[in-house]
């Protein structure tokens, strides 16, 4: 009597996960590439937020001076719960999001300024920086910004210095 034999041979079995790891080598330098950029173009809008927030809490509180903290401007006018930025920004002096550190202060040449609309110190400039948390995995540039609404880069993953200039570049 004639028995069918079904299945896979170990030796196919072997050439489907070999070419399952020959795909994957080729894919995931690809995936990893395409996640840093997609960081890098987060941590450039959330640099824009930052800067609306500071312009939106100036305007609000009548001041003409800036937040030195992202708790200051998770609060609103008279301690409203509607703030200038969203928690996931204005939740510690530095915060960690989509692979990217954010930290806040008072900038280049800043006198303090009045309290603001919560009695909070302000400044007259600020200085906004986010770098990679891990560099060259989750982000290769370095992006800083100020009052005066520009975003620079640097290539290299250090935050640009105030004042703005060669090597730093501005963001397009």
């Amino acid at each position: 009597m004639y028995r069918k034999n079904e299945g896979f041979t170990l030796i196919e079995l072997l050439i489907v996960v070999a070419i399952i790891g020959i795909i994957a080598a080729i894919a995931v330098p690809g995936l990893l590439r395409a996640r840093a950029t997609a960081n890098e173009t987060a941590a450039i809008g959330s640099l824009r937020a930052i800067n609306t927030a500071e312009y939106n809490y100036t305007s609000a509180c009548g001041l003409g001076s800036y937040a030195v903290l992202f708790a200051t401007l998770r609060v609103g006018p008279g301690g409203s719960a509607n703030g200038f930025l969203s928690p996931d920004l204005a939740t510690l002096p530095v915060t960690v999001k989509s692979g990217y550190s954010y930290a806040i202060s008072a900038g280049f040449g800043a006198a303090p300024g009045a309290n603001d609309c919560n009695g909070t110190a302000t400044s007259t400039t600020f200085y906004v920086t986010s770098t990679p948390a891990n560099l060259g995995v989750t982000g290769q540039r370095a992006f800083a910004t100020n009052q005066a609404g520009a975003i620079w880069q640097n290539l290299a993953g250090v935050p640009p210095l105030e004042p703005f200039g060669a090597p730093d570049t501005p963001v397009r």
